[in-house]
């Protein structure tokens, strides 16, 4: 990697992992004034990695970022309370940080987002993508996550670069908020090619959303396994109606009907 212009995945897991233990984990004050400093320098070093010229204002990102950590780790105190009250298994928040899945992805995307939005070169995917492997859970660094995000499970759950997420949304594993596969996918490059959710949308595991132009509105309820391209109003309800079973009645000589062609006939 280093050869190519590119950090080592490893050394980003590094810095990912020790900026999402301050933001979600340390309260001591002695540690977080000497913590803050060492990883303002580390950042520095791998955006260097990535622009060894120079010419990236390396340290103009790092020092837009690190006035943003107070705001990162409010949002993330709110995620982990939308969680407890949202989860009837979970027993505390010491358990929720230590053992939800869920939780280390959504730190980690709002870590990420902040330096994708400080345009921290390709450093926020990599981010991303340590996440993605360590939880099951893809968040593209653009996608915008409003505040009590909660995922539950997770494993499964994609969420495209142009999202748009409201407040208290709540999604279920296996959720895909993606992207129409057009002929010539590069002409919507820089384009919303993702979905708008708003605020207090409930989205249960499997369902698909796609297409820049479509928007879940307020309120709604997407049910287990839909599949929705186009927008729908607030305080919907949708559900996937599964196909029915068909029982065929017994002949009259106590027989199963047969089928109208034989099973073995070549075509």
């Amino acid at each position: 990697a280093a050869r190519e212009g590119l950090p080592e995945p490893s050394d980003v897991a590094e810095w990912v992992d020790r900026c999402k233990r301050l933001v979600l984990v340390e309260r001591e004050r002695s540690s977080l004034r000497s913590e803050v400093p060492a990883l303002a320098q580390r950042l520095l070093q791998l955006l260097d990695a990535v622009c060894p010229s120079g010419n990236c204002e390396q340290q103009a990102i790092v020092e837009a970022f690190l006035p943003r950590l107070p705001e990162i780790r409010a949002r993330l105190d709110e995620d982990v309370d939308a969680a407890f009250r949202s989860d009837p298994a979970a027993r505390g928040y010491g358990e929720i940080v230590a053992a939800y899945p869920a939780i280390k992805a959504i730190a980690v995307h709002r870590i990420a987002h902040e330096l994708y939005d400080l345009n921290a070169l390709i450093l926020p995917r990599m981010m991303a993508e340590h996440a993605h492997q360590q939880t099951g859970i893809d968040i593209h660094p653009g996608a915008k996550i409003g505040r009590r995000f909660f995922i539950d499970h997770g494993t499964g759950v994609v969420i495209g670069e142009t999202t748009e997420i409201g407040n208290d949304v709540r999604i279920y594993q296996g959720v895909t908020l993606g992207a129409l596969s057009p002929r010539h996918g590069e002409s919507l490059r820089g384009r919303k090619r993702h979905p708008t959710i708003e605020d207090d949308v409930t989205i249960y595991a499997g369902a698909t959303i796609l297409g820049g132009d479509t928007v879940i509105g307020r309120g709604s309820v997407i049910g287990g396994n839909v599949w929705l391209t186009s927008s729908i109003e607030p305080g919907s309800r949708v559900a996937f109606e599964p196909p029915r079973v068909g029982v065929s009645p017994r002949h009259v000589d106590g027989m199963p009907e047969q089928l109208a062609w034989p099973l073995d006939e070549k075509r």
